[in-house]
């Protein structure tokens, strides 16, 4: 199918587009379509349905804080989960030649 553009009117091109624009949505949904049945049978060659695969795609979620493993003894408010950057007060004691452990929850 050919068309001569040069020709044509505004009309005509702006219907062209309109129709063009249609015709790329219909393959948009068929390769989805498509890729989305292909994904189902790769996991269901592993044992799996795609639901199941694709419950955590979209990231971890935060659950929280993390529990705090330790305590500073001389400040109870101060406590320390382990991950992150240390608080000054567990690298005091770490210079002091102290235990981390001692301050475990």
């Amino acid at each position: 199918m050919q068309f001569d553009l040069d020709n044509m009117s505004r009309s005509e091109l702006e219907h062209l587009r309109a129709a063009v624009e249609k015709a790329i949505k219909s393959v948009d949904v068929r390769e989805l379509q498509k890729a989305r049945e292909a994904a189902e049978r790769a996991a269901a060659e592993h044992g799996f349905t795609l639901a199941e695969l694709t419950s955590g795609a979209k990231g971890r979620k935060a659950s929280g804080p993390s529990k705090a493993k330790y305590r500073n003894p001389a400040d109870g408010s101060q406590t320390w989960s382990g991950r992150g950057r240390k608080p000054q007060w567990i690298k005091d004691a770490e210079q002091a030649g102290t235990d981390i452990e001692s301050f475990a929850i």
